[in-house]
């Protein structure tokens, strides 16, 4: 007899599975083990090294990705699970132009614009996340957007640089030719409007 399965859904005893999503705009299909993390598979099936692997715990917010548009850390899901869904990592969240070159989203360039990396390990995750709560709130405070990040660890910063280009990214979100910050522009400036 016969069984016809369902990409994505489980036969007792199996180890591998077929899973199809889309990944930053496009379907994706492949055979998987069923054990296989989403942060391995896009990693070394799909070669998406832009997703950081850390704590493997999801501690860290190193392998955040989104999730139908959510942050998930892909260190703590199965492939399997994720088949049918959208996938968004750091390589899609610029955007394609014509010419084939990526322009990159405002969120990338708020972290360029107010120096928000070190050494850039934890930069997927944290891109990732902001993105995901720059669309549930475009015009965070600076108190909202230290809680936006709560979950993503940085060894590196202060975190002072990254809270500014979450308030960097609100603002080229909704003016993309807004000027740079004048030297010495902190979010405390911008809690003085949050009180």
């Amino acid at each position: 007899m016969t069984t016809s399965v369902t990409p994505g859904t489980a036969v007792p005893g199996e180890t591998r599975r077929v899973v199809e999503l889309t990944v930053n705009g496009v379907h994706r299909s492949a055979e998987v083990d069923v054990r296989r993390t989403l942060a391995d598979f896009l990693r070394h099936d799909l070669a998406l090294t832009g997703t950081h692997v850390g704590c493997e715990h999801g501690v860290c917010g190193a392998c955040t990705v989104l999730l139908d548009g959510l942050p998930v850390r892909s260190c703590l899901l199965f492939a399997a699970t994720v088949s049918g869904h959208s996938i968004t990592t750091i390589e899609g969240l610029g955007q394609l132009q014509p010419d084939g070159t990526t322009k990159v989203s405002p969120v990338q360039q708020a972290f360029r614009d107010c120096h928000a990396l070190q050494c850039g390990f934890c930069t997927p995750g944290m891109l990732t996340t902001i993105t995901a709560g720059l669309a549930e709130n475009p015009h965070p405070t600076a108190q909202q957007a230290v809680d936006m990040i709560s979950g993503n660890l940085c060894r590196c910063t202060g975190y002072q640089n990254i809270v500014e280009a979450v308030l960097r990214a609100a603002e080229l979100m909704e003016n993309p030719d807004a000027p740079l910050p004048d030297e010495g522009f902190t979010a405390d400036e911008h809690a003085k409007g949050d009180a």
